[in-house]
């Protein structure tokens, strides 16, 4: 019954208002009751000091004792809510205007009536009630028959138990009926009028719980937005509505990048079975063979048939190797270590590591490197891998006779590192695939087979330079030839 949020601060502002309600009884009965007896005494003040005057009870420096039943006869009769009591010096009661039966003491405290002869405490000043052994009441004294001479005290209850009965007559009356009304509708009011603006604000919060069950019942793939104009947000639910219409895109954009990278995975692992398919099955084919063949072949076309086996087994190797190799850089498992290099020296020493398969292949390598320039920061081994991949791709795609060309230069606050080949130009459809795991690119009249395929050393030069905080390129026009250029940031 109270599993929504709307019925759970209805109930608690319900639980509050009557908590209200009680306490405001309560404090206001404990009010009213305090300001009607500092009422009384502040009027009555007087009273017993009065009655001594008006009614003749002192005569010749005596108390006359005659007008004094008189006056508590008297006053039994006419005004019945105030009890008058004659105490001598110790408190004890002489005499009273009270029915015996119910008097409870037959002495009171002196304390508060020094206290209210001396005016020592604000009123409502309470003394001892002769009808209660525990209750007090607000009363008047004087001394008597005079301040000088005191033999005694005029004591007078101002609130008798007449009075008393009275006022819980009254209590039970119109006025506390009326004051009960009065303050239920009050909360009555208070009680709507929460939970109107209670409703106001939950709307909300249960549209935004709304979208949220759509968008779990959609699999997360329904466009299910809470705020209409961004920007807007007005309050905390307007920006956790926001929080969600963010979160549910990136969830759906989460969600189409895995699946496009299943459908990546699904595409490599096609390309890789057949990739290691085509060196295993001529491998496998010449082994082969060699096995039947043994016997008939010459030495000239075993040592040949071993040498072609034996080339393909390396391509296997390195295939599986740079397979293994991207997969920890794409795990995060092979992290760099970044550190200050002279990139001049380690592109010296990759260009003297090629110099004899350019040799081979009479390619002139060069290397154009300016005087003074800065360190760089990045890892020596990976940067030095990837030098290693595009040298190899620019020695395997350069005819013999062409040109190869290292270029070291400084571009604002990154150290830029090109290599340039006069082999035949990558067309233009093959640009932005070109770092693609095993991406096999538009046939080129002259590539072969083995040239127009990109293998693994581009992807894996990519992702080197990621992890380093650098960037790797590639630019290919009839004009100008092919360049690779990777960047690293200078050291500061």
């Amino acid at each position: 019954m109270f599993r929504t949020l709307y019925a759970k601060l209805a109930l608690g502002l319900t639980a509050l208002l009557i908590a209200i309600g009680l306490l405001y009884g309560f404090i206001s009965n404990m009010a009213t009751e305090q300001y009607l007896q500092q009422l009384n005494q502040q009027l009555n003040r007087n009273l017993a000091q009065n009655l001594v005057a008006d009614r003749n009870l002192v005569e010749q420096g005596r108390l006359n004792e005659t007008a004094l039943k008189e006056t508590f006869q008297l006053y039994m009769e006419i005004n019945p809510s105030i009890e008058i009591y004659l105490l001598d010096l110790e408190g004890k009661i002489l005499s009273y205007s009270a029915d015996p039966k119910k008097l409870k003491r037959n002495k009171v405290s002196l304390a508060p009536i020094r206290a209210f002869l001396n005016m020592e405490q604000p009123y409502p000043l309470l003394g001892d009630d002769p009808r209660s052994h525990d209750r007090q009441k607000a009363f008047s004294v004087t001394p008597v028959p005079s301040a000088q001479t005191p033999q005694g005290y005029l004591y007078v209850v101002l609130r008798g138990e007449q009075f008393d009965f009275a006022e819980r007559v009254a209590r039970q009356g119109f006025l506390p009926r009326m004051s009960g009304l009065a303050v239920a509708a009050s909360l009555l009011i208070g009680l709507l009028g929460g939970l109107i603006v209670f409703r106001l604000l939950t709307r909300r919060l249960e549209r935004l719980s709304n979208l949220m069950g759509e968008f779990d019942e959609s699999g997360f793939e329904a466009d299910m937005r809470y705020m209409q104009n961004a920007g807007q947000a007005s309050d905390e639910i307007d920006r956790l509505g926001m929080a969600f219409d963010n979160m549910a895109e990136h969830i759906r954009d989460q969600i189409d990048q895995l699946k496009s990278q299943d459908t990546l995975r699904r595409t490599l692992v096609a390309q890789i079975s057949h990739d290691l398919r085509t060196p295993l099955a001529a491998m496998q084919g010449y082994i082969e063979s060699l096995q039947m063949k043994g016997d008939k072949l010459s030495k000239k076309e075993r040592s040949e048939f071993l040498q072609i086996a034996l080339a393909q087994g390396r391509q296997l190797s390195r295939m599986v190797e740079e397979l293994f190799e991207l997969a920890n850089l794409e795990a995060k498992e092979r992290k760099p270590e970044l550190l200050p290099f002279a990139p001049a020296e380690l592109v010296h020493d990759v260009v003297h590591k090629h110099k004899l398969q350019a040799d081979a292949k009479n390619i002139d390598l060069s290397v154009q490197a300016a005087a003074g320039l800065p360190f760089v920061c990045g890892d020596i081994g990976m940067t030095e891998r990837v030098l290693d991949n595009l040298l190899d791709n620019a020695l395997t795609h350069t005819p013999e006779g062409g040109k190869i060309k290292l270029t070291l230069a400084v571009n604002s606050n990154m150290l830029e590192t090109i290599v340039h080949n006069s082999g035949p130009i990558i067309l233009k459809e093959d640009l932005p695939h070109l770092f693609e795991p095993f991406y096999q690119g538009q046939k080129n009249d002259t590539d072969s087979a083995e040239k127009r395929h990109a293998g693994l050393g581009l992807a894996i030069a990519k992702r080197i330079m990621e992890l380093q905080s650098g960037d790797i390129r590639v630019e290919s026009s009839a004009r100008k030839g092919t360049s690779f250029t990777f960047s690293l940031p200078i050291e500061q």
